[in-house]
């Protein structure tokens, strides 16, 4: 019992861990958090999406992105600089404004003020930009934690089928044996035994093949954390302790970050539009100064005001602009909304589909190949079946065997796609406010 309320609350601080990464690099800093993965250790599904939290390039990538729009809104609402004049007059001419003497400096500052919340509604926009760099930046997250979920379940199943080449070997080995010492005996043609040999030969090929595959695969996974190394151990069966899903046929569930993405990028177009329709107002420019009189020593103050005449460009060409582009967004993002809920709907029925080809293939479908090869295998021996048939029975089996991996993940592959578009085990959590 104490171990096992020990093992509940690592878990717990598992989960509180991964959620406050996912918040942290998602919201502008991007950074390698927590000691990672230990070199060596058997390589889990948690420890995958851990990863891709903590060292993804193109999740660090985004949060940096974060970064630099933030930094653009804070830009955005700083006031413009003021400008300093200075105006010499009635120089270097000729006569009495020859030289300096009848010369007169102005000195002036310079401000525009910019009407209509112009400053407000840019900062406003930057900061929408922000947000949205912020959806983007969970679009990535979930789709690096889905393929890397996908490629670790691929890993395993490739795994799988090198154990299974493996074992074809050794069976296609087996009975180059069993023929062998039946052409001793004179109880079969010598034919045979080269057949045999051939195919233990090309087996054990395909055998040195899938070990290369699995190689290939750890290296790939890998490279979803930005690691050059593969130095971890494969569990020897999936972890299937995640909570079973409990969604409807009807598909709905916490909102996608592709969602989250499509109400962000709305709200850009939204604050880009009333910033055009503030721009449509004029600035004004303010100036104050004084002026130096040279020739009577004398100083005055001088104050000016300029406004632009909008009589050619009021903007309404870029607000009418910025209108179309926000109802593009919406019809946009209704779109995604059908879109992904078809996709649900669609991962449900896939999904029960594998269920019930994975049941029939494990308990119909392998019992009845391991029967009749295990039956052929003992027919030959004594003589009752050819050799032909034994090998199509081997073939037979491991073919089936094959088909009950690709079985298996394609289930897999599928549990993870619809948790992915629903936001279940290992994709939920409160990571992105």
């Amino acid at each position: 019992m104490k171990v096992k309320i020990i093992g509940a609350l690592y878990a717990m601080s598992l989960l509180v861990f991964m959620s406050s990464a996912a918040a942290a690099i998602c919201d502008g800093k991007p950074s390698l958090q927590g000691p990672g993965l230990v070199k060596g250790e058997i390589l889990t599904l948690e420890a995958v999406i851990g990863e891709i939290h903590r060292a993804s390039p193109a999740v660090r990538s985004a949060g940096l992105e974060i970064s630099a729009r933030k930094s653009e809104a804070a830009q955005a609402a700083r006031w413009l600089n003021p400008s300093l004049s200075i105006d010499v007059e009635n120089f270097g001419g000729d006569g009495a404004l020859s030289g300096t003497n009848n010369a007169e400096s102005t000195y002036a500052l310079e401000q525009v003020f910019q009407l209509g919340g112009k400053r407000r509604y840019s900062a406003r926009t930057a900061r929408a930009y922000a947000a949205l760099a912020t959806a983007d930046c969970a679009v990535i997250l979930r789709e690096a934690e889905l393929q890397a979920s996908l490629a670790y379940y691929e890993l395993l199943a490739v795994r799988d089928i090198a154990r299974l080449t493996e074992e074809a070997a050794n069976l296609a080995e087996q009975l180059a044996e069993i023929v062998e010492k039946r052409v001793r005996a004179g109880a079969a043609a010598p034919p045979d035994l080269a057949r045999a040999k051939t195919e233990a030969a090309t087996a054990r090929a395909l055998a040195t093949g899938a070990e290369a595959e699995v190689i290939r695969m750890r290296y790939a996974l890998a490279v979803f954390w930005g690691d050059a190394d593969a130095d971890f151990k494969l569990p020897s069966s999936p972890d299937e302790s995640r909570p079973a899903l409990t969604i409807s046929d009807n598909g709905r569930s916490a909102p996608h970050p592709l969602l989250q993405q499509a109400e962000a990028a709305e709200r850009v177009l939204a604050a880009q539009k009333r910033l055009e329709q503030a721009r449509a107002l004029p600035d004004v420019t303010l100036s104050a100064g004084y002026r130096q009189f040279e020739a009577s020593g004398e100083n005055a103050l001088v104050a000016g005001l300029s406004v632009p005449l909008p009589l050619f460009d009021r903007n309404r060409d870029a607000m009418r602009a910025a209108d179309y582009r926000l109802s593009a967004r919406a019809v946009n993002r209704q779109a995604m909304e059908a879109q992904i809920l078809a996709q649900q709907r669609a991962s449900i029925a896939s999904l029960k589909a594998a269920r019930t080809r994975l049941a029939r293939l494990q308990e119909e479908a392998l019992p009845a190949a391991r029967q009749a090869y295990d039956a052929s295998l003992r027919g030959y021996s004594v003589g009752k079946f050819d050799l032909t048939s034994t090998i199509d029975a081997r073939r037979a089996l491991i073919e089936t065997q094959l088909a009950a991996i690709d079985a298996a993940l394609f289930l897999q592959m599928e549990d993870m796609r619809l948790r992915s578009l629903v936001g279940a085990t290992p994709f939920d959590g409160d990571r992105y406010e």
